[in-house]
């Protein structure tokens, strides 16, 4: 048995955090701590792709999205008037609950869908000239 790397650690502790990130954007009933929680997946994202050597794009993540529009949510939530927010005390309304019926229908339907389908029959290839070669060998 083989022991994870670094890498699958890495990559295995990034999606355990984009996951919480996202439940706490959704949950989370005041506005800042939902517009850090977006800023904690937007970083989890840019983690993801310096994982897959991919650093331009990382970093533009970075610069873009985590430094440009979460500051910009955040100081737009930051003008709004907060004492409404403070004063709602109710935590579960039905749209939550149909909201969370909806998405955990189809999160099962997945689980039991992929499982069940026949991969065989699709090319899995890892360059474009693979693919070309395949065509041009079968056309003959």
């Amino acid at each position: 048995m083989d022991l994870p790397g670094p890498h699958e650690i890495l990559m295995l502790f990034g999606g355990f955090v984009l996951l919480l990130g996202g439940v706490g954007v959704v949950l989370l009933t005041n506005p800042i701590y939902s517009a850090f929680s977006l800023g904690l997946v937007l970083v989890c994202i840019s983690l993801f792709y310096f994982l897959l050597n991919s650093y331009f794009v990382a970093v533009a993540q970075l610069l873009i999205y985590v430094g440009s529009i979460n500051v910009l949510i955040i100081f737009a939530v930051m003008f709004i008037n907060g004492s409404e927010w403070s004063k709602d005390k109710i935590y579960w309304t039905i749209g939550d609950g149909f909201t969370s019926l909806v998405c955990i229908t189809i999160v099962f339907s997945l689980m039991t869908t992929i499982p069940d389908t026949s991969w065989y029959g699709i090319l899995w290839t890892t360059g474009s000239n693979q693919i070309v070669e395949h065509g041009l060998i079968n056309n003959v």
